[in-house]
């Protein structure tokens, strides 16, 4: 398992939002540091010189980092016939050999020789993410694919760069990987309340959603007997 590039961006005009985007990453051609940026609405990307700039809805401590799979972005230039440049989707970190829809929440990797990362949750689509992609309907299309990508954390800070190997180093015992927790945050709500086998590791945004669906289907419990 590798670091195909690591992808950084800088500002850019938006029609979908009116602050711009830092979504146009391109691969960086040394080594770039990675450390834990800040809570949300505070902190930005957790890769020094990268962009993000609705901090409102993006960056933070619990989506420091976004990760895709280029074997997923290939199969993405077979469906749409066109040429997908690794950091195409936004992503900070072009991967080979993991496979990121089936890793669980909580999950840790480690990459070259310092950086720890640790799953926290699947990307959801946005209209910035269409605008920039330019397919119509794209927010659909991705949404039932899911094939989503990876939010993670940063654990302990490090230096990465493009080759670094890739490696796995924890893997919790529960089964809330990112494919199951995207379709509770999507299509199938009703699978929110597993999410919370997940633990601490769970993005506080969906802990506060699964709860939520919990409490309810808890009620009309009561309320049948």
């Amino acid at each position: 398992m590798q670091l195909l590039t690591v992808n950084v961006g800088r500002p850019r005009p938006s029609a979908a939002a009116r602050a711009g985007t830092g979504i146009d990453k391109r691969p960086a051609t040394g080594p770039v540091a990675v450390a834990a940026p800040g809570p949300k609405g505070i902190g930005a990307s957790g890769l020094a010189g990268d962009a993000v700039v609705n901090i409102r809805h993006h960056g933070g401590n619990d989506q420091a980092v976004y990760a895709y799979a280029r074997e997923d972005l290939d199969d993405w230039e077979r469906e749409l016939g066109r040429e997908l440049a690794n950091g195409a989707f936004g992503e900070n970190l072009t991967t080979s050999g993991v496979e990121i829809t089936a890793a669980r929440i909580g999950e840790r990797w480690r990459i070259g020789p310092r950086l720890l990362l640790e799953v926290t949750s699947p990307r959801i689509p946005c209209r910035t993410f269409q605008e920039w992609l330019g397919e119509p309907g794209w927010i659909k299309r991705f949404t039932r694919a899911a094939v989503p990508g990876a939010y993670l954390r940063v654990l302990e800070p490090g230096e990465i760069r493009a080759g670094d190997a890739v490696q796995v180093v924890h893997r919790p015992g529960h089964e809330v990987t990112l494919a199951l927790m995207f379709r509770a945050l999507t299509t199938q709500p009703e699978l929110l309340p597993r999410l919370l086998d997940a633990g601490e590791a769970l993005h506080p945004e969906a802990r506060a959603k699964a709860l939520k669906r919990a409490e309810q289907a808890k009620q009309a419990g009561r309320a049948g007997n």
